[in-house]
């Protein structure tokens, strides 16, 4: 990766594609890149002075990047292989990585927080992150979402050789990361068009826990149903919002519309500690994360000041519109655990509310491997306005609606 000073994005509009090009950006190399569809943040990309076209079109890739001994491509699995301008770059013996490699290659030089799970990983990953940022000990972070603190997916430091990154299991995509410290947020099966089952699934999450290096650690939530398989010299840990284990929080409760709780570490307990986003499923987000902070030299203090000072991800439980008598929510939860305790969580913040759910299934694959709960979890609703399938990266399946 060093000999490359150009980068090419194939698929640059998407969260964790963007995050690396204005990390390479901000190094001082030149980046520019394709995406399908001009975006906000395509738009936010091409105003810090990345060049972005909208055009699959061969000749819309930048001459400046046409020679494969100094330019590195970078490719999103959800670009077809037939792409144009992949298809260039592969004919003309590019070098081209997935996203997760170049994580990967950075993960190796440096102290890789990799936070990974089928859900919780982007919030719980964005919460260790601010933690880290806002401490004496400082990090880089490559966020799956849009940081309310930060306004941005990206945090870079010149002086820590930490950096955070969401573990994803997509295409088994964490499995090229060397993590320093990991977590397993949870392990429910997803993903069935690449896993076909739910064994196959667990096992990916197995393989990732023995990339983990010596000296480091593992926090896994307590209860999951993998069997961790660690080098020597690597720490097990676990934690839970309200049932023990190593990491935990005690006495949780809602007081004028705030969540506090008790922070319990192995050695150390952090009394009356104040939610900044007071959503319940985020106190077993924030348990995680503070933990891996305090693993990691955050101080007591610094991370009762980062969790009550934590605002929240764009798009993850936003409270768009308040007024007395209607409350508006945006929230990407796109599997049925996560409907649930999204639902769950709404109807605790507001137990005399109607509440009407719109929902947009995501993938065609996962509507239709989890029809059953996706009901279940949308059941909890009083009233829903249900819309099309959003396809992202797949073709349309036969009788899945």
């Amino acid at each position: 990766m060093n000999k490359f000073i150009k980068y090419y994005f194939l698929g640059i509009g998407g969260i964790g594609m963007s995050a690396l090009a204005r990390y390479f950006h901000a190094k001082g190399f030149q980046v520019a890149g394709y995406d399908r569809t001009e975006t906000k943040l395509t738009k936010e990309l091409q105003s810090e002075g990345i060049e972005v076209s909208f055009v699959e079109d061969v000749d819309q890739i930048p001459f400046v990047y046409t020679k494969p001994e100094n330019t590195l491509v970078i490719l999103t699995p959800a670009v077809p292989q037939n792409h144009p301008q992949l298809v260039y770059f592969r004919e003309n013996n590019f070098t081209i990585q997935k996203r997760a490699e170049v994580l990967g290659n950075i993960t190796r030089q440096s102290k890789g927080i990799c936070i990974a799970g089928t859900h919780g990983k982007t919030t719980t990953s964005t919460i260790t992150a601010h933690l880290l940022y806002q401490s004496r000990v400082s990090c880089s972070a490559f966020l799956g979402g849009i940081s309310n603190n930060y306004s941005t997916n990206l945090l870079t430091s010149k002086e820590s050789n930490f950096v955070v990154i969401e573990a994803d299991e997509y295409d088994r995509s964490f499995h090229q990361l060397s993590p320093y410290m990991a977590v397993i947020t949870s392990a429910d099966p997803d993903h069935l068009d690449i896993y076909e089952n739910a064994a196959a699934f667990r096992e990916s999450f197995e393989h990732f826990t023995s990339l983990i290096r010596p000296g480091g650690a593992l926090i896994m939530k307590k209860g999951i149903e993998i069997e961790p398989q660690l080098q020597k010299g690597v720490k097990l840990y676990t934690y839970s919002m309200d049932g023990g284990g190593d990491f935990s929080a005690e006495n949780i409760r809602t007081e004028k519309g705030e969540i506090r709780f008790d922070f319990v570490t192995p050695t150390d307990r952090i009394n009356d500690v104040r939610l900044g986003v007071p959503v319940k499923i985020n106190v077993e987000n924030s348990v995680a994360a503070m933990a891996l902070a305090w693993l990691n030299g955050v101080t007591l203090e610094e991370l009762r000041t980062g969790i009550s000072s934590f605002s929240g991800i764009y798009r993850r439980f936003n409270v768009v519109y308040k007024s007395e008598d209607v409350v508006y929510m945006d929230d990407y939860a796109h599997h049925p655990t996560e409907l649930k305790a999204s639902i769950s969580s709404i109807r605790n913040l507001y137990p005399d509310k109607k509440i009407t759910g719109i929902f947009q299934p995501h993938l065609y694959s996962r509507t239709r491997d989890f029809a059953g709960e996706f009901a279940a979890a949308l059941s909890q609703l009083d009233e829903l306005i249900l819309m099309d399938i959003y396809p992202a990266r797949e073709l349309p399946i036969e009788g899945v609606t």
